[in-house]
């Protein structure tokens, strides 16, 4: 399968980027790892004219601890957050869903950001940024904005980004206590069902991937949550659950609940 043409630049800053946005509007797409946008190109789902190549902006590759965060740029790789010791020490449970994505060669090319943007309603990512509390900062031609997690994921493949905004970095409040658990696609790896939770003293905060046409805090199983992983029974309250040819609704509603009891287990 080959892609339809296109042209490709390579930009050398965070700037350079956003201008060429801006100057092609939605002819061009942002190219980072490219293991979400070459196969939807290839399959002609997304024919883009221009390619803009943000893989070699150094500043995107950092992960960094400030405070009570640790600041995540949006070019690093699956297998640089897995490998990371701040990751590790203070977001286990990010490290934990990193290693769970696709295989070597995804993990060593495909990015944070770059999951976050696609938005595929079965990543991994949403899970854990939402549970996390995550902030997501993105830059365009009007500045610099602060995206809380909460508002970012819109619907299947849709976000808050505007056409001319990237994803520069993630910022992740530090946590203490936190899982994430998935049950698999058999082949590609993404999640039929995914679930993140982080337990802050009595509180917990749930997020949930695979589940629905996109990811959600698990709010009513947060408010139902007295210490007793029964909260699990209420992870798909009020939400309307896809049905595919890897779990129906009903099944995939039953394990929404199998694995929020498990991560509230964990």
């Amino acid at each position: 399968m080959i892609p339809s043409k296109f042209d490709y630049i390579k930009a050398s800053s965070v700037d350079q980027a956003i201008e060429l946005l801006d100057q092609h509007g939605w002819e061009a797409k942002i190219l980072a790892g490219g293991h979400s946008l070459i196969p939807a190109m290839k399959l002609r789902l997304n024919n883009p004219s221009i390619l803009i190549d943000i893989s070699g902006i150094g500043e995107l590759n950092s992960i960094t601890e400030q405070g009570d965060e640790i600041h995540i740029g949006a070019n690093c790789t699956h297998k640089a957050i897995a490998n990371s010791d701040l990751v590790q020490k203070h977001l286990g449970l990010l490290a934990d869903a990193a290693n769970t994505i696709g295989d070597i060669q995804i993990r060593n090319r495909g990015t944070l950001g770059g999951s976050l943007a696609h938005a595929d309603p079965s990543a991994d990512y949403p899970a854990v940024v939402l549970a996390c509390d995550a902030t997501i900062e993105v830059q365009g031609k009007n500045g610099v904005r602060s995206v809380a997690a909460t508002d970012f994921f819109q619907g299947t493949f849709t976000t808050a980004l505007e056409g001319d905004e990237i994803i520069t970095s993630i910022r992740f409040p530090k946590v203490s206590q936190g899982n994430y658990q998935k049950f698999y696609q058999s082949a590609s790896r993404f999640a039929v069902v995914g679930v993140a939770v982080v337990k802050d003293g009595n509180d917990v905060r749930v997020g949930v991937t695979g589940v629905s046409d996109a990811p959600y805090r698990a709010t009513a199983v947060e408010e139902a949550y007295t210490g007793n992983a029964d909260a699990a029974e209420h992870a798909v309250d009020g939400v309307e659950v896809m049905s595919d040819h890897f779990a129906d609704s009903d099944y995939r509603a039953h394990l929404a609940r199998v694995f929020v009891r498990r991560a509230l287990e964990a």
